[in-house]
């Protein structure tokens, strides 16, 4: 387990994303997923309110609503630290304290808990002021309905300010910041982001850990699993000459390890500063083990160099 720098939270170094669950991945697969991952030690849950609002018919909420009802069932609430999000649904769409405020009332009653570990500001609403929006997680952590809060796809600058707002007013401070960084994405993260985190000892859980799909080395030019097809597109557009780089280099120290390639890539992000634990989900059971073996990876300083090289 991993500390999250200024909290009681002990974590498992791998965030299990439920972005599909209530998607691509029904209740039954869901539940499997949820079970595995914590008969392997696992026990750091990330998900959102707007979670899957993008699935034909849903309208929000699903992921919630199932790891909701796998609590209840296995009745493994205080195993699990559970993290959830705010922002992006529809009807309750933004960071203003009354938005806040009843997102958290709705996202409790989904989970079937009384309090969420992880409160996340999902997407920012710039005309707010960051002093509304902390002063809405303050009150939700006072009253124990909270118990910390991160950023996640806030600007660099709305977090500074967020910061110092938090430390002059004596406002919830965020704990931790989930951003897109992976092999692949890792410019803005490195530039705007990663100078924040190593300042103020900011716990880091990046999303899109595996780029879309593509550090898995399934994706290779146009094929893919014949899974989702939007993400085989989506995978697909990093196989240009860096991608290839990436991926021969994974092909290596895979084989080296007699390990996946997705393993490697995720042991690779998590040995970076300041990640405590990426993100990512599996759509299927068969695909968690790959995704567990990167916990206790431990890449060499040399095979460090080398993917930071080739990705560069």
């Amino acid at each position: 387990m991993a500390n999250i720098p200024g909290t009681e939270l002990d974590v498992y170094p791998l965030n299990l994303g439920t972005n599909i669950f209530g998607y691509t991945a029904d209740k039954a697969a869901s539940f499997e997923i949820m079970d595995r991952y914590a008969e392997a030690g696992g026990n750091f849950i990330d998900t959102a309110d707007s979670y899957s609002v993008w699935a034909p018919g849903n309208v929000g909420g699903e992921s919630e609503t199932i790891i909701g009802q796998w609590l209840s069932q296995r009745g493994n609430r205080d195993d699990i630290v559970i993290a959830t999000k705010v922002g992006a649904l529809p009807e309750l769409k933004g960071l203003s304290a009354k938005t806040v405020k009843a997102a958290a009332e709705a996202s409790l009653n989904r989970l079937g808990t009384d309090r969420i570990d992880l409160y996340w500001a999902h997407f920012d609403q710039p005309e707010i002021p960051v002093e509304e929006t902390l002063g809405a997680f303050t009150d939700l952590v006072r009253e124990g309905k909270v118990r910390y809060v991160g950023a996640s796809n806030l600007s660099g600058e709305r977090i500074t300010q967020s910061l110092a707002a938090s430390d002059r007013d004596g406002l919830a401070r965020y704990v931790a910041l989930q951003p897109k960084y992976n092999l692949m994405d890792r410019k803005d993260y490195e530039s705007e982001y990663a100078p924040i985190a190593a300042k103020e000892n900011l716990a880091v859980f990046p999303y899109y850990g595996l780029a879309r799909g593509f550090l898995t080395g399934k994706y290779r030019g146009r094929e893919g699993d014949g899974g989702d097809s939007h993400r085989a597109s989506s995978a697909s557009a990093y196989y240009d000459e860096r991608g290839q780089r990436v991926l021969a280099v994974l092909d290596d120290i895979s084989a080296a390890h007699d390990v996946p390639v997705a393993s490697v890539a995720l042991a690779w992000l998590r040995q970076q500063p300041n990640v405590v634990a990426p993100i990512a989900s599996a759509r299927k059971p068969e695909q968690l083990p790959a995704l567990i073996q990167s916990v206790t990876l431990e890449l060499s300083p040399d095979e460090l160099a080398k993917l930071t090289e080739a990705s560069s």
